[in-house]
């Protein structure tokens, strides 16, 4: 075991999201002296204050007012919108609930907290400034943990009540009957189409001719199929020139493109990316430098160009998942303190939490075409599926794709109720090299949503068959 005596510490976690909390924990396990900084008053971090946490929560909090809305026959969206502060009440019983959770957990495992800012003075000392004072520790490692904030828009500066980021909508007051997203990334469509789904006029504007690329276009026409049905308006290939705000008691914006158009709603959610949260951290002092967006870059093993500072999760980039953060954050502690690691797999599985529910994991048509590699596509729908009929979910999408030489399992496509638990099955199928064979011989309960994938493998095996 390396000698830690000169250090007040083995490993120093900035930021109390996955990354930092799993990074801590892993430490911890490991016997090693942990500490645990984040800048808020409570643990979780912006994944638990405003990000996956209370999004996630918002969303099935939506699903479940407007069902019973509809069932009551009171109006549907309509009456779910009336219900704002039942949603907002629910999202923050929940991040109350799980910031307990985060909290003992550290308990647990004797990592000390420290709620404080933390700027390196130097390469292996910290300044932490908090409610209880200013204290200066050292660290024979540090990891770099603090997330994302969101990025500042061309033309729009938000207030926190009209022109608002993902960050405000946890503490809305009431629901707009009008609301402008610009921006139309995971964030922006995944709230569009809550907001769109509890009555509200939406309109999602974006400077690029399809949102989402990077998932498969078939599963996104979907999407925008379902959320015009909402009546959700896409004005794509449009950028924003400027958004003022305008009345005294009733205010509003008017959002002005650069095509000319003029778009007015009650609010705007200005969506257009994050930053690195890392302006504040005394970077110059520890020999590390952050890129234009304020992110770290990482090797392999996730360490920053100063051997024994660390760095995971959104702040590095891409994937920016709360999942694969978490496990970003365990494999760094283990890096910085000699432990064995296991590289993290290539095909993690994507969630996107819109309405109705996207996730994949491997290879899109896109890129399979793009690299020549041959394959066949097996298609389910939900309304082919009795489990789909019992949920009433008669527009959900399912499709795998196989080598056609091989058959072996190159990537799996969902959406509709359900579709980030589903994907599941194939991760681990994809993950362990199966492949067509594998669905066409097991057999799956009944009824459920995992026949879709018996009814895409033997599409499939009828195409390859012809």
């Amino acid at each position: 075991m390396r000698d830690a005596a000169p250090f007040d510490f083995d490993l120093v976690c900035i930021g109390s999201g996955p990354a930092g909390q799993r990074g801590a924990v892993q430490a911890a396990k490991l016997g090693r002296r942990v500490a645990l900084v984040e800048r808020r008053s409570g643990l979780g971090g912006m994944c638990l204050e405003s990000g996956t946490i209370p999004s996630k929560t918002f969303r099935e909090a939506v699903v479940r007012l407007t069902a019973l809305a509809e069932d009551s026959g009171s109006g549907g969206a309509a009456a779910a919108r009336a219900g704002a502060r039942e949603l907002v009440a629910r999202v923050g019983s929940v991040v109350a609930r799980e910031g307990a959770v985060v909290a003992n957990q550290m308990q647990r495992n004797g990592v000390e907290v420290f709620c404080a800012d933390a700027a390196f003075v130097s390469p292996h000392r910290l300044r932490l400034v908090g409610a209880q004072g200013t204290r200066e520790v050292t660290a024979a490692s540090v990891l770099v943990a603090t997330g994302t904030e969101s990025a500042p828009a061309r033309g729009v500066s938000p207030d926190g009540r009209v022109i608002i980021t993902s960050d405000d909508i946890v503490a809305l007051g009431q629901l707009p009957r009008s609301l402008c997203v610009v921006g139309a990334g995971v964030i922006g469509i995944e709230y569009a189409s809550m907001f769109a789904t509890l009555g509200v006029d939406v309109t999602v504007i974006d400077r690029r001719a399809r949102p989402l690329e990077f998932l498969d276009a078939e599963i996104v026409d979907e999407l925008i199929h379902q959320m015009r049905h909402r009546k959700v308006q896409f004005r794509l290939d449009e950028a924003v020139e400027s958004v003022s705000v305008s009345g005294e008691h009733a205010r509003r914006a008017t959002i002005l493109l650069e095509s000319g158009k003029r778009v007015v709603a009650d609010m705007v959610l200005v969506s257009t990316g994050r930053v690195g949260a890392t302006a504040s951290l005394g970077l110059e002092h520890a020999g590390v430098t952050a890129d234009d967006r304020g992110r770290l870059t990482v090797d392999a093993a996730f360490r920053t160009s100063v051997p024994h500072i660390f760095a995971a999760g959104d702040v590095i980039g891409h994937p920016s998942l709360a999942a694969t953060s978490s496990e970003q954050g365990r494999l760094a502690a283990c890096h910085a303190l000699g432990a064995p690691a296991v590289a993290m797999p290539s095909h993690f599985p994507i969630g996107i939490y819109a309405m109705p529910e996207i996730s994949m994991v491997g290879a899109t048509e896109q890129a399979l075409t793009r690299a020549r590699v041959p394959y066949e596509v097996g298609v389910a729908r939900y309304r082919e599926i009795a489990r789909g009929q019992i949920l009433g979910d008669d527009s959900g999408f399912f499709k795998m794709l196989f080598h056609r030489d091989d058959r072996t399992l190159l990537g799996v496509h969902i959406i509709g109720t359900g579709a980030t638990e589903l994907l599941h099955i194939g991760q681990a199928v994809l993950g362990l090299g199966g492949g067509l064979d594998y669905f066409l011989e097991t057999v799956f309960n009944y009824p459920t949503l995992a026949e879709c994938y018996k009814v895409a493998a033997l599409n499939a095996a009828n195409k390859l068959a012809a």
